[in-house]
């Protein structure tokens, strides 16, 4: 009889475009049937075991699913350092570009032979999914767009626009200084964006135009978000449906920007708001 209790595979990808390895597990239940694969991009200043990313990584695996999630190369978390976001350079040489393309390695690592450790037999990669939080929200739908190996989209939270539309004098200043700094008001950092950020948008604007992307978008498409999200408002959901009429929207009453959840998570379970949106998200896939 298989376990009911899902086994955690983790490995190291490579992107071609760049020499930072990055690190990615996925969850699943070993019974030797293929099964729908979920791809999870975290968003801004996240990274892939951050809260209750891994309660919601075991929760998909046992409703059937291989749950994948990974660390984008230049979130700041060091392949075998604390698991935490810790190395500001690397981070502050992150850009929108960098990260599709991470993406894109780990598709093409699934499609690989012997590319992973995962046994291919597990592996429905005819329904292959990606799911993004937030600023990971806004990757999967720019991924989907220009990967047809992708089936569905979901986003949680997700960014309507990667276009900050900064000021002028603040771009001004950002080119003459070469970097602004935010804060992480949870590790106390301030957190460099070298000015490369703005220069691989401005070369990569068509790659990069969710607003105009998605309408473009063939998969099936699922928005959640919460009414009161205090990072992202939840007119950007609106937008996204405005734009691509045939996505579901559910919109999350009560419910914040990051589902319940927060860093570290102790908790066996996962939080209510977060366990609904995965409980959508499940249904959708199915």
């Amino acid at each position: 009889m298989a376990s009911s209790t899902p086994i955690s595979t983790d490995f190291l990808l490579r992107n071609p475009n760049h020499t930072r390895p990055f690190a990615a597990d996925a969850r699943y239940l070993p019974d030797g049937q293929a099964k729908p694969v979920v791809v999870f991009v975290h968003g801004f200043k996240g990274f892939k075991d951050w809260g209750h990313f891994n309660v919601l990584a075991d929760y998909f695996a046992q409703q059937g699913f291989v749950f994948i999630k990974l660390n984008l190369s230049h979130n700041g978390v060091v392949v075998g350092g604390s698991g935490d976001l810790e190395d500001m350079e690397a981070f502050g040489h992150n850009n929108f570009s960098l990260e599709l393309d991470d993406l894109g390695a780990l598709l093409d690592a699934l499609y690989t032979p012997g590319a992973t450790p995962l046994p291919p037999a597990e592996l429905d990669l005819t329904r292959l999914a990606l799911i993004g939080h937030s600023r990971g929200g806004g990757l999967v739908l720019l991924k989907a767009a220009e990967d047809a190996r992708v089936t569905a989209v979901v986003g949680w939270a997700a960014i309507n626009d990667i276009d900050q539309r900064w000021s002028p004098d603040l771009m001004q200043r950002w080119q003459a200084d070469g970097v602004q700094y935010i804060d992480n008001a949870r590790t106390g950092q301030r957190m460099p964006l070298y000015y490369q950020l703005a220069e691989d948008y401005q070369r990569n604007k068509v790659r990069l135009d969710i607003p105009t992307l998605v309408r473009t978008l063939r998969q099936p498409l699922l928005l959640l978000h919460g009414d009161q999200d205090e990072t992202l408002p939840v007119r950007m959901a609106h937008d996204l449906q405005d734009w691509q009429p045939r996505a579901k929207l559910v919109v999350v009453p009560g419910a914040n920007h990051v589902f319940g959840g927060r860093h570290p998570w102790e908790e066996n379970g996962l939080p209510t708001d977060a366990q609904r949106v995965a409980d959508e998200t499940i249904a959708f896939l199915r």
